[in-house]
């Protein structure tokens, strides 16, 4: 699953035709509908305002609109864009403004999903994980050898702790969190206490840790 984290504005000509896409991430129903009222209002003189959003990770809400094209020429296969890459949480409006020459309904459905595949193209997005987050105490002695297992396992070290003794906060991929926790037990003959180990959700960008999901 993808979710938008940064966008800019893009633009796309076809025959003298302007389609200006603008994209955003959005929780809600009445997130994604302000933000298209907001790029209407910034394009009132344009012909059409086009759009399509996505809520929830499962899609529990999604509308598209054609704002006056022929029916299907532009909405509905925006959304197929946003769902064939696996965004949700997620609303994308183009804007056109007429050149003077028909495009057709095939010429329309391109430049509408060409303009949203240039708009995600230049945002920067995250992709969803499920994992655990697991807190561990131990020694000094053994800080040198969790810290080599972490790096070459791709765990991630969220938070490190030097107190009398050493707390480590690690993000586990789910399907290497079982594996990966019993050889930190193994690698430190059970010389380490686990304090906490949690479910949680996070975001990777370009495979990298990046933030938690809320």
């Amino acid at each position: 699953m993808k979710i938008i984290l940064e966008t800019k504005e893009t633009e796309i000509v076809e025959k003298k035709s302007r389609f200006i896409a603008n994209i955003a991430a959005v929780s809600s129903e009445e997130e994604a509908i302000e933000f298209i009222e907001k790029i209407k209002k910034k394009y009132y003189d344009a012909r059409h305002n086009c759009y399509a959003y996505i809520i929830g990770d499962k899609g529990d809400k999604k509308k598209c609109s054609d704002d006056g094209e022929p029916q299907r020429s532009a909405g509905m296969p925006m959304m197929e864009v946003l769902e064939n890459q696996g965004y949700f949480d997620i609303v994308a409006v183009v804007t056109r403004y007429f050149g003077g020459t028909l495009l057709g309904v095939g010429g329309l459905i391109r430049a509408y999903q060409g303009a949203v595949i240039e708009g995600l193209n230049a945002s920067v997005s995250g992709e969803i994980h499920e994992g655990f987050r697991a807190k561990y105490r131990f020694g000094y002695d053994f800080y040198g050898k969790i810290k080599y297992i972490a790096e070459s396992e791709n765990i991630v070290i969220e938070d490190t702790l030097f107190d009398e003794t050493v707390t480590i906060s690690l993000i586990f991929n789910d399907s290497e969190s079982e594996r990966l926790q019993k050889k930190l037990v193994e690698e430190t003959n059970a010389n380490i206490e686990r304090l906490l180990l949690e479910k949680i959700k996070y975001i990777t960008v370009d495979n990298k840790w990046y933030k938690e999901y809320r």
